[in-house]
């Protein structure tokens, strides 16, 4: 692999969403995916992108036929030590982290069993934590050079709505994202940036095509995944002033910043205008204060005073 190419690691990349990312990316990076099913169980090649036929080994097949460099690994999202391992695979750097994976469960709280509670916990904030945590030394050898870009909605309160327990992970890892953000900036690492994304509009996916099969005239409310690609691939060519800490919606982005006017390329249905699922005007979630920190307080350097007593 030419050590100037760069490396994208892109967890949740087997079908979907994740799988059009990789794609794209392929032709910049160098893409490690993931899954826990096997190419070999597809009876036809390409599969469909958003059934269970499509899997690391078949995305990373369709890479490799167009001319890309692809890595397929299978990783746990629940498990670090899983994690740990795919990280720690004989990488020469990564420059680029995208976090797709997800589990879903959409239901009030009385509907939804602890189990299923924590399985969203462990796969959404918790996965993505652990990943992080591993990258890190990564972007350390990289002299603080990269970039994250995390699937995670911003924050408002309809969000809560008939799927809290959802909710609940989705919006930690925004909050991870804007933490680890102010992290970035305090420790004056100025060339990371972490940003999270989220569809302004339901985009064709795993998890709206068993909607869509079910009552087919709800596909002209979805846009093609290739939306999110060229938003995601804007936020990584973006100036790192710019995309640090923000939660940003996929349409509202490329209005703001490559200058799309015209969307009606991405519906699947086409000359259909799509239902926005998102609210058009999101809000402010910084204070009059914000640059007032009071006294800093860090546990790391309390317990290593008290170590020394």
């Amino acid at each position: 692999m030419p050590p100037h190419k760069p490396v994208a690691l892109i967890v949740g990349a087997s079908r979907g969403i994740g799988r059009q990312v990789a794609i794209d990316l392929s032709k910049n990076g160098y893409i490690a995916a993931k899954s826990t099913s096997d190419a070999n169980s597809s009876s036809s090649f390409p599969p469909d992108p958003n059934s269970p036929a499509s899997t690391i080994n078949t995305v990373a097949r369709e890479i490799q036929e167009a001319g890309g460099e692809v890595l397929p690994i299978q990783v746990d999202t629940r498990d670090h030590g899983s994690i740990a391992r795919m990280v720690d695979i004989k990488f020469h750097r990564i420059d680029t982290l995208i976090y797709n994976s997800g589990a879903i469960w959409w239901a009030s709280v009385a509907n939804t069993p602890l189990s299923r509670f924590q399985l969203m916990q462990r796969v959404n904030p918790e996965g993505l934590y652990s990943v992080i945590q591993s990258c890190l030394p990564h972007f350390a050898d990289n002299n603080w050079k990269g970039r994250i870009i995390v699937v995670c909605p911003p924050i408002y309160s309809r969000f809560f709505r008939g799927k809290t327990a959802y909710a609940m992970g989705k919006i930690g890892m925004s909050v991870l994202v804007k933490g680890l953000a102010m992290d970035w900036q305090r420790e004056g690492k100025s060339d990371m940036a972490v940003t999270g994304i989220w569809p302004a509009v339901s985009i064709q996916s795993a998890a709206t095509s068993s909607v869509s099969t079910t009552d087919p005239s709800l596909s002209k409310d979805l846009r093609h995944p290739t939306i999110f690609s060229d938003a995601i691939l804007s936020m990584l060519r973006a100036p790192v002033n710019t995309v640090n800490g923000m939660l940003a919606l996929d349409e509202d982005y490329l209005r703001e910043y490559e200058g799309v006017t015209d969307f009606g390329k991405y519906s699947v249905v086409k000359g259909a205008e799509p239902r926005r699922i998102m609210p058009v005007k999101l809000p402010d979630l910084s204070v009059q204060e914000q640059d007032d920190e009071g006294r800093r307080t860090d546990s790391v350097e309390i317990r290593k005073r008290r170590a020394k007593l």
